[in-house]
């Protein structure tokens, strides 16, 4: 097995599909090789006809920490943000389009890249202690893609999504429940033994009604969805972005310029 493979892995368990994002030394932080595999572990659920739902969950209690920063040590303009991206709406999109029914399981942190793939899910199931966040006004000084700023509004409203980007802290467990991006919140000991039993009882539901569902629902929030190649070539091409990279890597606090 390759070191990608074992760094996300799918697991059979009757109708379930499990795929586990298995990196918990680095809190499950996203390479592009992991994204990859993603991609292809929803290529192998939709193939598969005896598979009728999709679980994703992270090793060692946190769901993800979102991208590994060192993929973004040699971006240099904005062309390069612009294709990252793209490269994230594509695998997030998959997750997304899953033809079957996903549910995240979130354990422990669920931020940026993170959040993004628990958001493309159907629905998300946490512990308590489960925390939500998107702080990359504190972090990069990068921004999303419109695609993942819809899907994000489209779960929990402009004025949620205004309040989880700007001000940069995370949602508790309950607040995400409040704001509709937490599905359930479940104790840790419960957590998977809940999942299971919520993807055994979809299994049994219609297939073509729920995956028709899915699709209507991704239409529904696609349709008519502006460019935002500009902010996103603006914020990954600036100063501030390589700045945030660079203060990440040296463990300090960046310092903005608005450039």
């Amino acid at each position: 097995m390759s070191s990608t493979a074992e760094r996300l892995t799918l697991e059979r368990r009757t109708q379930t599909a499990i795929v586990t994002v298995n990196r918990p030394e680095a809190r499950n932080a996203m390479t592009f090789e992991m994204y990859d595999a993603l991609e292809r572990c929803c290529e192998e659920v939709d193939a598969d006809e005896e598979l009728r739902v999709m679980v994703v969950r992270g090793a060692g209690g946190t769901f993800a920490a979102g991208t590994d920063i060192a993929e973004f040590r040699d971006f240099s303009s904005g062309e390069d943000g612009l294709a990252y991206e793209r490269k994230l709406d594509g695998i997030v999109g998959r997750v997304e389009a899953v033809r079957k029914p996903t549910i995240a399981m979130v354990e422990g942190h669920c931020v940026g890249g993170g959040l993004a793939i628990a958001a493309a899910c159907d629905l998300r199931l946490c512990t308590p202690e489960a925390k939500f966040g998107m702080p990359i006004a504190r972090t990069l000084g990068n921004c999303l893609s419109m695609k993942n700023y819809a899907r994000l509004v489209g779960l929990i409203g402009p004025g949620r999504t205004r309040e989880l980007i700007l001000t940069a802290r995370s949602f508790s467990a309950e607040e995400a429940r409040g704001a509709g991006l937490a599905t359930e919140v479940v104790p840790a000991e419960e957590l998977e033994g809940r999942v299971l039993e919520l993807a055994e009882r979809m299994a049994g539901f219609a297939p073509l009604t729920l995956s028709a569902t899915k699709e209507a629902l991704r239409r529904l929030r696609l349709a008519g969805l502006p460019d935002g190649h500009d902010l996103v070539a603006e914020c990954y091409g600036s100063e501030d972005f390589r700045a945030g990279v660079a203060a990440f890597n040296e463990r300090r606090p960046p310092v903005w310029s608005g450039r």
